[in-house]
């Protein structure tokens, strides 16, 4: 598969580049009005298991040595096993290096789901763990590309709120020791979900998580995945409220 372009504007997709990976991830910081949303009920074999966060995972920022270069970065994330206090757009002990193109209420907390990081273990990544995708919950039982855009997650004492999927910079190539590791990210689209914060409280790991609200629009993680792509898949982002900058800009 050969990742040209963002859809039809033609932006260059260059994994070397890491001035256009940090566009890849450049969202908007303004904080908008949240959609009303109907509440909805899931059938009980909708999933393989009860869904569950078994992992909470934060971390400081650090400097790394990459290709000669000393690197600042927080993608490094350790399990913890206390409960941690989520507020603002940031857990208690968690950073981001980089806030013009991290974090933010639209990358406000990072989930991956055990399930993905089983399958990069059988694709040669043998120390795929929880938080080795710097992610801060780990998710069980949940089919994150499947997950609708705006759907609602009670989790712990908070409710979090899909935004979008990752689209990764150089630090992931960093962390796995691979910089062509990116495009088999992307290829694999298992990219993990990023949330928005709607309700503060605290999370640990065993906590339920409870999909208690679901738009109708239909736009999934993996929707928007595929618009990178494919024209007709954005198309369908316009469907969408509330998107992140970037996505907006890709719907045109």
């Amino acid at each position: 598969m050969q990742w040209k372009g963002i859809s039809a504007r033609g932006v260059a997709w260059n994994m070397q580049n890491a001035a256009r990976e940090s566009q890849l991830e450049r969202v908007t910081k303004r904080r908008v009005a949240l959609p009303v949303i109907s509440r909805i009920s899931m059938p009980e074999h909708a999933l393989p298991a009860t869904p569950r966060v078994i992992s909470l995972n934060v971390g400081a920022t650090r400097v790394v040595r990459w290709n000669g270069e000393l690197v600042s970065t927080a993608i490094w994330k350790s399990p913890v096993s206390t409960r941690l206090a989520l507020r603002g757009v940031n857990f208690a002990g968690d950073d981001q290096a980089d806030r013009t193109v991290h974090g933010g209420p639209d990358k406000a907390v990072y989930a991956y789901a055990k399930e993905d990081i089983a399958y990069w273990r059988d694709a040669g990544q043998p120390n795929a763990a929880p938080g080795y995708f710097g992610e801060n919950l780990t998710t069980e039982g949940l089919d994150l590309s499947a997950a609708v855009i705006g759907e609602r997650w009670s989790v712990g004492s908070t409710i979090l709120e899909v935004a979008q999927p990752r689209l990764p910079c150089h630090k992931l190539g960093i962390r796995v020791g691979d910089a062509g590791f990116l495009k088999r990210f992307l290829d694999a689209a298992r990219t993990g979900a990023y949330l928005r914060v709607v309700q503060e409280g605290d999370v640990g790991a065993g906590d339920a998580i409870t999909v208690s609200a679901r738009p109708a629009h239909g736009v999934t993680i993996g929707t928007m995945v595929k618009a990178l792509r494919d024209p007709a898949s954005a198309e369908e982002l316009r469907n969408v409220p509330y998107l992140p900058e970037f996505w907006r800009d890709d719907a045109r």
